[in-house]
């Protein structure tokens, strides 16, 4: 499966579980313990937002604060909508997987790239999911090909304050169940 398979079906598991959420279950609590369904909704429409100027060869400095708190305003599910579709239009044009992208680490591939945002997509779906007490959006043939790609990115994040330690999950566990414990989440 290639990245931009796995992105836009990550991406659709994200949008169809956006758009579940009723009026009141924003705040409902995530397994993310500091946010709720809408910050864990904020974080990634933000991370969206970002996609095209990373893209586009911009720096971090370049683009500044721009998206830093609530991107999501009065309509969340609008929000994600636009910035999502922008950010599959960018990572659709020809060649941007194969363009260098600059990070909080310094100079990456965007595939690279890709392969982390999918795999936030992917987690903070289950996150979601989790706070809306309905069943999780991770399609496991996407979450097997994720697990050994996000394995040591997230080893590397380990000690950094961004994911907890991951879970021990028994080896016949669904890969679905094991991408969330590599991310420090208890599958449920």
């Amino acid at each position: 499966m290639s990245l931009l398979d796995s992105h836009g079906r990550t991406l659709a598991g994200f949008d169809r579980t956006v758009r579940l959420v009723r009026t009141d279950q924003w705040d409902n609590p995530t397994p993310c313990t500091e946010w709720t369904v809408r910050d864990v909704v904020n974080h990634i429409v933000s991370e969206q937002l970002w996609v095209p100027h990373l893209l586009d060869g911009a720096t971090l400095a370049e683009v500044g604060d721009r998206y830093d708190g609530d991107v999501l305003g009065h309509d969340p599910v609008r929000a994600w909508s636009e910035a999502s579709t922008n950010a599959r239009r960018a990572w659709t044009e020809e060649g941007a997987t194969e363009r260098t992208v600059h990070l909080s680490f310094g100079a990456s591939d965007a595939s690279l790239y890709g392969w982390q945002m999918t795999t936030d997509l992917a987690v903070h779906a289950w996150d979601v999911a989790v706070g809306l007490e309905i069943p999780q959006p991770i399609e496991d043939d996407v979450a097997e090909e994720l697990i050994p790609i996000a394995r040591p990115m997230i080893e590397a994040a380990q000690g950094t304050g961004i994911l907890a330690p991951p879970v021990e999950v028994s080896d016949t566990a669904s890969a679905s169940d094991r991408i969330v414990a590599l991310c420090g989440r208890s599958p449920r």
